[in-house]
């Protein structure tokens, strides 16, 4: 999704495709090109636009509901509308009004987001409120122009190890600033 949002070429080694196959499908659906690369490799080329796709969250082999908010953040970017169904769990969109104050066209109803695709997002101070947030506001972050400030990020530490340090390792313009306590 790295790739996908900020249009840049990523190879990725040590991974099952046949475990991805539903967010491989739909990266390809937006305009991206996967290439598969041995029995564990995918290189990701990112399309010069994205086009506006509909998802629902599924119990594998289905979207993984664990990708649908970075799925989403790479979506405000799409041209056009996409709907976005949540059936795994409540509560799953609670990184919207994040997203929102990047400026997102984005609609909720419910389990379902309408989201309009525009033609960037801005920087903001954000607030991180689990797990999957965090990365699609991580994500954005990238794709944005200006600067992104994302608070709360013990979520992300738990999920992702060392998320910055390999996001800069890829070119990413990314820093940690630890916040003291007043």
């Amino acid at each position: 999704m790295a790739g996908a949002i900020t249009r840049s070429e990523l190879s990725l080694r040590s991974v099952v495709p046949e475990h991805m196959t539903a967010v491989l499908a739909k990266l390809t659906a937006v305009g991206c090109r996967i290439v598969r690369e041995g029995d564990s490799g995918l290189r990701i080329f990112p399309g010069d636009t994205y086009k506006a796709t509909d998802l629902k969250t599924m119990p594998f082999p289905g979207f993984p509901t664990d990708m649908q908010a970075q799925f989403m953040a790479l979506l405000t970017l799409a041209e056009g509308n996409s709907i976005i169904t949540e059936m795994m769990f409540e509560n799953r969109l609670q990184h919207v009004a994040e997203l929102q104050r990047m400026g997102a066209n984005i609609k909720t109803k419910g389990n379902m987001a309408i989201v309009g695709g525009m033609p960037f997002l801005s920087g903001a101070p954000v607030m991180a409120t689990d797990l999957r947030a965090s990365a699609a506001l991580v994500l954005a972050g990238l794709a944005a122009q200006g600067k992104t400030t994302v608070q709360q990020l013990r979520h992300l530490d738990r999920g992702y190890e060392q998320l910055d340090e390999k996001l800069r390792g890829l070119g990413a313009k990314i820093e940690r600033i630890e916040m003291l306590d007043s």
